[in-house]
């Protein structure tokens, strides 16, 4: 028998839809005024009338972004190192994290505790550097791919989802004549979808956000992704010294300078947008892994 809602819980589910309503509207409210200052006149935003509707709408912004040749350049780029880091990094994780998942694999806290030190504590920019010139990885897409392939994060996830699956699939494997990797990859792989998207999620997040090591190991201005040529864009609409004498043509690419600033931010976001609702539902299965015992 279904109890009679009263007042008090009509009310509490009022105050309870407000807070969330609220609540989304605070995040979701910067992002609009992004999309809406990219297009208004810098000189309304700074006098406070764009926060609704854009106000003198231009695109001049997004007109000098993608009027650069290289802007297509480094999506294709961009793109590339966040695929084959992605795979790189999922399959490099599920060889660590399965082995380590094994009640039977001798010595395993040992190494996972090599893992875990690595999350607190690393060898710093310059051993780092030195080891990707001694492997003569320099100016090459791997210098950006491998360094930071293997996250002992991910290792922890995926150790916890391998490690919930009932020791009698191994065992039914087994003696249908399964060995290692048979087992893993006809049947622990196919269960694995949900941890597999997290992981590549993850991957793909880091590496298409990151422009720190393409800065440092890249040379070649065709091989930037395209937060660096981004980067670049800006610095390069940037008033030189050489304008203070014109202050039209300094004002005017000032103005340029803020479309830009706000354009680059929706220009770069949008790929990770459009790829996240496909992996949204595994996602959420994943990040859940370890959080229900029983």
């Amino acid at each position: 028998m279904l109890k009679r809602r009263t007042k008090s819980d009509l009310g509490f589910d009022v105050i309870n839809y407000l807070f969330l309503g609220c609540f989304t509207l605070l995040i979701l409210y910067p992002l609009y005024f992004i999309v809406i200052a990219s297009i208004s006149d810098p000189n309304k935003i700074y006098s406070g009338e764009v926060w609704l509707l854009p106000q003198s709408i231009t695109f001049d912004g997004y007109k000098r972004i993608f009027s650069d040749a290289s802007i297509w350049n480094g999506y294709k780029n961009s793109i590339l190192y966040a695929a084959l880091n992605g795979l790189v990094s999922t399959v490099l994780v599920i060889m660590a994290a399965y082995p380590l998942s094994r009640k039977d694999f001798y010595g395993r806290n040992v190494i996972m505790t090599f893992f875990i030190i690595t999350m607190f504590f690393n060898g710093g920019i310059i051993p780092t550097y030195l080891v990707v010139k001694d492997l003569h990885l320099m100016n090459s897409m791997w210098a950006v791919i491998l360094p930071g392939a293997m996250d002992a994060f991910l290792i922890i996830i995926a150790k916890t989802f391998f490690e919930e699956l009932p020791d009698e699939l191994r065992e039914a494997a087994a003696i249908d004549g399964a060995r290692n990797l048979r087992y893993l990859w006809s049947i622990v792989i196919p269960l694995s979808k949900p941890i597999i998207a997290v992981l590549v999620l993850f991957a793909v997040v880091r590496q298409w956000n990151g422009f720190f090591d393409a800065l440092i190991y890249l040379s070649d201005g065709d091989k930037f992704p395209l937060q660096l040529v981004l980067r670049n864009i800006l610095i390069q609409s940037q008033p030189s010294g050489n304008m203070l004498m014109d202050i039209d043509n300094m004002l005017a690419k000032q103005r340029v300078t803020e479309l830009i600033k706000f354009g680059v931010i929706i220009v770069s976001a949008v790929p990770l947008l459009v790829l996240y609702p496909f992996l949204q539902r595994y996602f959420v299965k994943g990040v859940m892994v370890g959080s229900v015992k029983g």
